[in-house]
């Protein structure tokens, strides 16, 4: 059935796809954006303020500050480890009591994104990751001077808390300013950001040692202090009303267009009055307008929901404990099982681990993966599925 929208008409192919009628042949011919004949998503709008359409630069400097953040997401629970003895007798504190100063920025970082993932589904992301940098700028400090266990405990924690969008509204970020081919190359490099921080962690930390433990934290402070600087200056909102602006600024195309094309196809900003990305207030409170909010609770709701798929689950636990969960076992046992060597020493022990993650980055991931599923795809009638993502994996398995 036709209908008509933006004073075009327009019909439903078999599969639900909009399209565009074309009298000459009667044939509907599809709309949308393509890259070597692939459709590609999300689909984007002939609006300059699509966080889609940005240039290439400002893309690049957002992933960075998203991969900044989620470098620090782990950096902050490992940096402080080669420090263990000097905390032990600053604080009064056994060595299982200066464990849990790892494990309590943990419990932070894992209980986090249940609070701010909705909340930057309404508010936006950018005001979301300014609080967050803030919450763990002040709690670094506040570890930075305490001088009791309990205070630097609750210090650890916050400071778990405030860097914990990196994760979930990080991801969301560069879902909002990238296509879906490049996906696996930027993800790539955010996850190696994640990655890097925990184990360049320690080998800074073993350094800034030779100072003090406290400098550990005021290192810490000062790389928050940057960060918080970038995401104002620099970062600009990427949630975006999709559905609404594309009902509003579709991009003109008889046939589609080629992503190449894509800027000699954007409108005018001004012909939607609806105030989006750049044009919302620099610390924006207000719900972004023009999309579907959550409820606040939506992300917790989600995250026991998830538990009624097995598959999800076992994917999840496997990847957290065969990585995140081993790696920090390692790294706090390492100032008592090495306890003849100095803290610098201890800190170096992490650079092999550091390279091999380097070189799975770079052989077996990111720009390897999306050229994979492009090349599985065509294969495929042009259909891209998740599991394909699966297939650089495989080297990986036998040497780990």
């Amino acid at each position: 059935m036709a209908t008509v929208m933006d004073g075009k008409e327009y019909g439903d192919d078999k599969h639900g796809e909009r399209t565009l009628a074309t009298p000459d042949n009667g044939h509907p011919a599809e709309i949308g954006i393509f890259k070597d004949g692939m459709r590609v998503y999300p689909e984007a709008t002939a609006d300059p303020l699509d966080p889609l359409n940005l240039p290439r630069w400002r893309k690049h400097t957002i992933l960075a500050i998203a991969m900044y953040l989620y470098f620090m997401f782990t950096f902050i629970t490992t940096a402080t480890v080669p420090s263990f003895v000097e905390l032990q007798e600053e604080l009064g504190i056994s060595y299982s009591q200066v464990n849990w100063t790892v494990a309590i920025p943990a419990l932070g970082l894992a209980t986090g994104p249940l609070f701010w993932s909705s909340l930057a589904d309404i508010y936006g992301r950018r005001i979301i990751f300014l609080t967050g940098t803030l919450i763990a700028f002040a709690a670094t400090i506040g570890a930075g001077a305490a001088n009791e266990y309990g205070g630097y405990m609750a210090a650890r924690f916050f400071q778990g808390f405030g860097v914990s969008p990196g994760a979930t509204v990080g991801m969301a970020v560069v879902m909002d300013i990238y296509f879906d081919y490049e996906r696996g190359q930027k993800l790539g490099y955010w996850v190696l950001a994640l990655d890097t921080g925990l184990l360049v962690g320690p080998i800074i930390g073993g350094f800034m040692d030779l100072v003090s433990a406290d400098w550990i934290q005021w290192l810490m402070a000062i790389m928050f202090g940057a960060l918080l600087i970038l995401e104002f200056v620099f970062m600009s909102e990427t949630l975006y009303p999709r559905t609404y602006m594309l009902a509003r600024m579709p991009v003109e195309s008889m046939a589609g267009t080629d992503i190449e094309k894509l800027d000699e196809r954007k409108g005018d900003e001004a012909e939607v009055e609806l105030k989006r990305t750049t044009k919302l207030m620099a610390l924006n409170f207000r719900r972004v307008p023009g999309l579907r909010h959550p409820k606040p609770w939506d992300s917790a709701v989600r995250f026991i929901l998830t538990f009624k798929y097995p598959v999800v689950v076992i994917s999840v636990f496997t990847y957290s404990f065969s990585w995140y969960w081993w790696i920090l076992s390692i790294i706090t046992m390492i100032p008592a099982a090495y306890v003849q060597y100095s803290p610098q020493i201890q800190g170096l022990l992490f650079v092999g681990l550091l390279l091999g993650t380097l070189v799975s980055e770079i052989f077996a991931s990111g720009k390897l993966s999306d050229y994979i599923v492009a090349k599985l795809a065509k294969k495929n009638n042009g259909v891209k599925s998740p599991e394909r993502r699966y297939v650089p994996r495989t080297p990986r398995a036998p040497p780990t």
